[in-house]
């Protein structure tokens, strides 16, 4: 007896039936927009437009209600939102345009944003503990994110690794689509 179109059977998963039926064909690397956008990449956009929303707004708030009683605290603070805005943005356009010139510079920018928050949080992080009377306030990165229950040090280390995972599996779809 056949199968309904749509239907699936005993082992099959309805989103590897639906999403990409070529994924099982030997020799191919799925690489649609939606399987690079999967799981942690989803995770990673969707926390990056939260904090950027979130620190953004925060330091604006702080800027111009009380900039004068902690001015390095809430310029760290912004230049950090303005940091996520951008890693954000890189992050999805990089997808968008995997396998296009726009699409690598993208991915680069999201690779310098990323790794210069990395490098902000670490800085700060440690200023914030050797020498407390820096920042009067707390910035988003003081004591390595902890006033975000670490988001900030966990998020660009995550970045990196989903960066690098997907720039490899990129690579190999081109590579296989150039000796097809």
């Amino acid at each position: 007896m056949a199968r309904p179109t749509g239907a699936v059977g005993a082992g099959e998963s309805t989103l590897g039936a639906v999403s990409n039926p070529a994924a099982s064909l030997p020799g191919s690397v799925p690489q649609s927009r939606s399987e690079r956008l999967s799981g942690l990449g989803r995770v990673l956009i969707a926390v990056y437009i939260v904090l950027a929303i979130a620190a953004t707004f925060r330091s604006v708030y702080q800027i111009i209600s009380k900039f004068d009683e902690a001015p390095l605290a809430y310029s760290l603070s912004a230049v950090a939102g303005v940091v996520y805005i951008v890693a954000t943005v890189a992050l999805i356009m990089g997808i968008k345009g995997t396998h296009t010139s726009s699409g690598r510079v993208w991915r680069a920018v999201a690779w310098i944003a990323l790794a210069f928050e990395l490098s902000g949080v670490l800085i700060v992080g440690t200023l914030s503990l050797v020498s407390p009377e820096l920042f009067a306030h707390p910035s988003v990165w003081s004591t390595f994110g902890i006033g975000y229950g670490f988001i900030p040090l966990v998020l660009p280390v995550l970045g990196l690794i989903w960066l690098r995972r997907t720039g490899r599996a990129t690579s190999s779809a081109v590579a296989a689509e150039a000796t097809a």
